[in-house]
Formats: structure tokens, sequence, C-alpha cells
């Protein structure tokens, strides 16, 4: 009798094994459809329905904000949902494997919706850059910082689901190790602070030239993020600085000179003062018949032949169509020194590009020295090899 009760309870014992690895692998098999079929009606039928009915619009936006990463994710989460209502009709709620199975589901769960807020900032930054008044803002660095901002609360929430605790408690939890956070994203957390900052105060746009000696940095804002920003130097290295530098320190930014529409030129030439003399009847008559003298009517007859010169470079750079005639232009002496008396042309390119601009300046002071003997003046130089040895020729 004893042994028939063994027989009939092993029987039962077998029974309800079977049973519940039936009903698992039912569950399992349904998942995995479930998976698969969200999977292919999402790929297959909404990502191109969405496509579709967003290029009739004539806005951008909805194009990238409802793209086929954003659209996947979110029917990534309809099937673990609908695994989660299934679970206790399919085990008791009682049982182990509805116990484990739910708390890997709602980390599942809790794992697609950081996917899915990771693929809608993405959007959003796509879509930032794509409007005119917010594409020069120094966003990513924010955009970045929600990030790790959703991935502290997926953690949280994790966490919660393993230990079996509420979010809260976690939190309150977490709130003792606030220093050491504050310590481990040092770094994060001031580039954000400095990111908000260059971007309020619109300090910093990629695209920008800037030079920072004190980072060897001298170029072209290429990338910034949280917690650098790249700046690719003019003979191609890159430089990266943690934004708080650029807060912190100061720094120089060419955008201005560039929104002007002119790039300032201030170069002297040095003038040999043993040159400078009064012009002589035949040099003013020479003078005026070339309109050199224009505007000159209220000298006398005493007339200097460097005063000639700075009327004739006035009248010379206006007429030049490659110099900015709305900004400041004049030719003015500076201290005289012991390497002669310095003349210098103070004038705005109309071209801020680097090399248009370096061609005008050489353009002009070439021309300058060409046209000194001219005015029967001579640039200072200090004596050379070959004027000693001519020196000594005439001795």
């Amino acid at each position: 009798m004893i042994f028939n009760d063994i027989i009939s309870n092993a029987d039962i014992i077998q029974a309800w094994n079977e049973t519940i690895e039936l009903r698992l692998t039912t569950f399992v098999a349904t998942c995995i459809l479930l998976l698969y079929l969200t999977d292919l009606i999402c790929r297959k039928a909404i990502v191109p329905l969405a496509n579709k009915i967003t290029r009739r619009t004539s806005s951008k936006w909805d194009d990238i904000l409802l793209n086929s990463d954003v659209l996947t994710n979110i029917f990534r989460i309809f099937p673990p949902i609908i695994m989660l209502a299934l679970l206790p009709h399919m085990f008791g709620q009682d049982s182990t494997i509805y116990f484990w199975s739910a708390k890997v589901i709602e980390i599942y769960i809790t794992a697609i919706s950081i996917k899915l807020s990771f693929a809608i900032l993405n959007a959003l930054y796509d879509i930032s850059n794509q409007n005119q008044r917010l594409k020069n803002r120094t966003l990513k660095g924010v955009f970045q910082m929600f990030k790790i901002i959703a991935i502290c609360v997926g953690a949280i929430i994790i966490i919660s689901i393993v230990i079996d605790k509420n979010p809260s408690n976690v939190l309150t939890g977490l709130g003792a190790m606030a220093a050491v956070l504050m310590l481990v994203f040092k770094d994060p957390i001031m580039g954000l602070v400095a990111g908000v900052q260059l971007s309020a105060n619109d300090m910093l746009r990629p695209g920008d030239w800037i030079t920072l000696p004190k980072h060897d940095a001298d170029g072209e804002v290429v990338e910034v993020t949280l917690t650098t920003v790249k700046v690719q130097n003019w003979d191609k290295t890159i430089t990266t600085i943690p934004p708080y530098a650029l807060v912190s320190e100061s720094f120089q930014n060419w955008r201005g000179m560039f929104d002007s529409g002119g790039r300032r030129i201030k170069r002297s030439i040095y003038i040999d003062m043993n040159s400078i003399s009064f012009c002589t009847p035949e040099q003013q008559k020479r003078f005026g018949d070339r309109g050199w003298l224009k505007g000159l009517e209220e000298h006398d007859e005493s007339i200097v032949n460097l005063t000639v010169l700075r009327n004739y470079l006035d009248i010379y750079l206006r007429s030049n169509k490659r110099v900015n005639q709305d900004m400041t232009l004049m030719i003015r002496q500076l201290q005289p020194t012991a390497q002669g008396l310095p003349l210098e042309l103070y004038f705005f390119s109309a071209n801020t590009a680097w090399v248009a601009y370096e061609h005008l300046q050489a353009d002009i002071f070439e021309h300058i020295i060409a046209m000194l003997p001219e005015f029967g003046l001579k640039v200072f130089q200090n004596p050379a090899g070959r004027d000693l040895n001519g020196l000594i020729a005439r001795e």
C-alpha cells in the first residue's frame, strides 16, 4: 500500500514537472514569436508607412523624430508588456518561475526604455542641428548629460527590481554616496555647467576659429561635447580642451572678424629718416600731374615727400576693391625709433579668407616698397655684408 502511494506521488510530481516544462517551453516560444513578429511588422510595415507619411509633410522634424531607430525601440516595448500580462496565467504568482521571469522582463523593459530615450535624444539633437537658431549652439554636451541621467535612472530602477525594493529607498541609500558620485562625475558635471554657459552666452560654436595659447590651440572648433572641446589646429593636429577651461580662462574667438566682413591689416614699414625732405618744384609738378597732391591744397609750397606718400597711399587704398571701404582706413606715423620712422597702414581687407588676406597684404606692401623711390624715400635697413664691402672698396 505504501509502495503504491509512493509510485502515485512520483507520477503526480512527474506530471507536474512535465506540465511546468510544457508551460515554460510554451512561454519561451511565445516570447520568441512575439519578438520576431513585432520586429517583422515594425521593419516591414510600420517604418515604411511612417517614412511615407513624413515624406509628404513639408517639415523635416517629423522625418528625424520618427526614424527607424525610434520606432523600432517603441515597438520592442510591447512584447515584454504582453509577456508580463500573460505570466500570471501561465504560472502561479507564488511560483519561483513567475518571480524570476517577472524580474527579467521588467529589467528588459527598463533597458529598452533607456535605448528608446537615447534614440529620442539623438533625434532631438539632429532636429536642433537643422534649426537655424540652434544649430550653432553647443548643445551636444547637454544631450549627453541627459543620456547620463537616463542611464542613472535606469540603473536605479534595475537595482530596485533586483533587490525588490522601492526606487525611492534606493535613492535614499545613494544619498550617502553623493560625495563619491560627485567625485566620479566631476568632469561631466563641470562640463555640463560650462557647456550651458558657453551656449547661453554664445561664446563658442562649432566652426569658430579660436586661439588658446596655454593649451597650444589655434584653429577651428570641430566638436563640442560634454567633457571635451576638439580644436583642429591649422597644422591639422587636434587639441582637446575641457569646456570649463574655456569658461575659467580667456580665449580669443575670431568669429566676430568673419561676421564683420573685414579682416584687419596693421603693419608698418620703416622709413629712413635721412630720405625725408621737402619736395622740389619739379617733384611737386610731377606729383600734381599724377593726382597725388589731391587733398593737399591747404598746404603751402613746402610739401614734404612723406606727406605726399601718405596722401598717395590713402588714395591708393580707397580705390582698391579688395579693401573694405566701410571700415577704418588710415595711414599714420608711430614713434620714431633707431630703425627709422614707422609708417603704419591700418585698414581691413574685404575678404576674410586667410589666403586672400595674405595675398592682399603682400601685394600692397610690395607696391609700397616699389613706389618709395618715386617719392625720393628709402626703407631703413641694417647694413649687410655687401654694404660693408662696398664701403671698404670706396675707401
